[in-house]
């Protein structure tokens, strides 16, 4: 191995440049890599990684730099820019106070977020400024504690704004582990294996109805979330998989975890599911799923997805380049660009397929995603593929948005705004105006996730940007087909240059094997019926306003919610997931969401309203979580009282 101490400081400084710039590219720390490490059979860059990281040494030490064609170790392009460029100036950097928690701290934060170090300002904003939101934070923590044989937890007890803020946080717990075990460890859960399994073909209980088969609250509680077994540090990669296969056996034995409970008949506003846990089968009020316009199980889109099969075969067997497009898929492409006003669209396998290869396909390391701070996940991932910085802004405030962009105005080249038109576990709109005023102001690019607004917001439910009047103002709208259109995939509508560029570059496109033809002839059909039953839309809303009415009424916390998504608000993971049992006692089901779905202490009840929920469904819903609610302390049991008696929630007409 070269020695970088025996180099000159010119020389080094090259040296350390080149490297860094590897890593910023790449998942290594700079401390990893070798000058004389060969790219791709030891350390895995193939030759588009490595073609960004030749086009950023340009960048970085002139455009006159002679680098070989085929560079083989990044000992080969340090031998390189010494031939060909004097050594620019290392940046300037601010003052940093010296010793070992500092650099644990730069290590570990330069791995998570593959910054190089002079881009690290320690007083630089760890949201706004450098995208380290709270899951990225607590695992830097984790990894430094680690290290540095801190105690362990610390993540939970440091406020930091900035990654000064968390050297001194972490300096005031600087005292070694004392070895104590953790609170809340795992307990002897006597999971579903331990007791006899009921073996009820059908539903016996009325909806309303409590089920007696249900747990007591347990005295002794496992405080652990999901949170804790991410970045378990045993050597052995599945010792995680073990520890969380006894919490989760522990939290299906008092029916807080329902999660994956299959269907026995169609979805609609009621529905057979079966409880794995006692093998019963029993029919709930449908308050989880998405088939928001009640198109899934409308004749004519089964009738085109049975007939489309029939004739062109059960799948495609190839990618859309590549013998995998069907004549029916051009015009799904066709007809979604139509329905959204836009002049191209192209069709992913799915949705969080759309987000992945949209953003990285465009973003590139140079450039900012600049996104909300409760945007899907699919938009972080899409970020973290693409290399590009992530900018991140608190939710729907348009003056910290703008403060991001001013700020990365001269750190970056392009920047991408990106932002859940609908917000999946909030429920409420982004502000579509604010940003479309910002990205003018500030020359960036607008792509609006629509999963959640396509079919529902706007007078013919095409999305966000019909709702706020602003069609013409949004770059990229991007959508699902799993939801209010009944099918499966995903989409980007946009300008056709645009779309053309995306169909080479978004690997999860060009890679990926795409829709059958009878599910594009299925979507097809249901925006046949979207556009020539208008009713649906009116329905969806006037139960919309109906449902939020009555849980507003009774005092539950709804946030902001304007869209088909009623979020009821609890807070703490135990008492939400002890309320979601107490609902589906009662023969309702709807989504119990804690971390990952929400941060750690926002947990939530998910309420998805849909046009084929009846008055009566929405006022027995109602009455369901009032019941629950003060059975679990949600709701005052007064509150609960008063409202049944004034009648609310049991009329039932008032559409």
């Amino acid at each position: 191995m070269t020695d970088l101490a025996e180099t000159s400081p010119a020389a080094a400084r090259i040296d350390e440049q080149v490297l860094e710039i590897i890593a910023s590219n790449t998942l290594y720390d700079v401390s990893y890599l070798r000058p004389e490490s060969h790219f791709e059979g030891e350390l895995g860059i193939d030759s588009v990684m490595l073609e960004s990281i030749m086009t950023e040494v340009r960048d970085r030490f002139g455009p006159h730099v002679r680098l070989p064609g085929e560079a083989a170790t990044p000992q080969d392009l340090i031998d390189a820019v010494a031939r060909t460029a004097p050594a620019p100036p290392a940046p300037e950097r601010a003052a940093r106070p010296p010793g070992r928690l500092l650099e644990a701290v730069l290590a570990t934060t330069m791995r998570h977020t593959h910054y190089r170090r002079d881009q690290l300002d320690l007083d630089a904003e760890l949201e706004g400024e450098l995208g380290i939101d709270s899951v990225v934070l607590v695992a830097i923590v984790d990894d430094v504690a680690s290290e540095l044989g801190l105690p362990g937890g610390l993540a939970s007890e440091i406020s930091a704004s900035s990654l000064r803020d968390l050297v001194s946080g972490l300096a005031v717990h600087g005292a070694p582990a004392d070895g104590g075990t953790r609170d809340g460890g795992a307990q002897d859960d006597g999971g579903p294996g331990d007791r006899e399994a009921e073996t009820s073909p059908a539903h016996e209980l009325a909806v309303g109805e409590v089920d007696p088969i249900q747990p007591a609250r347990s005295a002794s509680w496992d405080g652990r979330s999901m949170r804790d077994f991410m970045d378990d540090r045993d050597r052995d990669l599945f010792a995680k998989t073990r520890d969380f296969a006894a919490y989760l056996r522990g939290r299906e034995a008092e029916h807080l975890y329902w999660y994956g409970m299959p269907l026995r008949s169609r979805c609609t506003n009621r529905a057979l599911i079966q409880d794995e846990l006692t093998g019963r089968v029993r029919e709930f009020l449908m308050f989880a799923s998405n088939n928001y316009l009640g198109l899934a199980n409308h004749p004519r889109v089964i009738e085109a997805v049975c007939e489309a099969t029939r004739s062109y075969g059960a799948t495609n067997t190839g990618c859309r380049i590549i013998g995998g497009t069907n004549h029916l898929h051009k015009e799904l492409e066709r007809r979604l660009a139509a329905f959204k006003g836009r002049s191209a669209c192209i069709v992913y396998p799915g949705g969080y397929a759309a987000n992945l290869g949209c953003v990285s396909a465009l973003v590139k390391s140079q450039d900012a995603l600049v996104v909300d701070k409760l945007n899907h996940m699919s938009i972080v991932d899409g970020c973290k593929l693409s290399g590009g910085v992530r900018k991140i802004y608190r939710h729907n405030d348009m003056a910290d948005l703008e403060r991001v962009l001013e700020r990365c105005a001269d750190q970056v080249r392009g920047k991408l705004i990106v932002t859940d038109g609908v917000f999946s576990m909030h429920g409420d709109l982004c502000d579509l105006p604010g940003i479309v005023r910002l990205a003018r102001r500030h020359g960036a690019r607008i792509l609006v996730d629509d999963a959640h607004a396509t079919g529902v917001l706007g007078g013919r439910g095409s999305g966000t940007a019909e709702h706020f009047g602003l069609k013409d103002e949004v770059d990229l709208e991007l959508g699902t087909m799993s939801k209010a259109l009944a099918g499966m995939g995903g989409f980007v509508v946009g300008d056709e240059e645009v779309i053309e560029y995306l169909r080479f570059y978004s690997n999860s496109y060009v890679f990926a094997a795409t829709i059958p033809a009878g599910v594009a002839a299925g979507l097809i059909a249901a925006i046949d019926v979207l556009e020539e039953e208008p009713g649906r839309l009116t329905a969806l809303w006037d139960n919309i306003r109906l449902l939020r009415g009555h849980l507003a009424g009774a005092g539950f916390d709804l946030e902001n919610s304007e869209s088909a998504i009623l979020p009821i608000v609890i807070g703490d993971e135990r008492r939400a997931m002890e309320m979601g049992r107490a609902v589906r006692a009662r023969g309702l089901f709807c989504q119990t969401v804690v971390f990952p779905g929400v941060p750690l202490g926002d947990a939530r009840l998910r309420v998805s309203v849909t046009s084929e929920h009846t008055a009566e469904d929405l006022a027995l819903a109602a009455q369901i979580f009032v019941d629950a609610g003060r059975e679990t302390g949600v709701l005052p049991a007064t509150d609960a009282a008063a409202v049944r008696d004034e009648g609310r929630l049991t009329r039932g007409t008032d559409r």
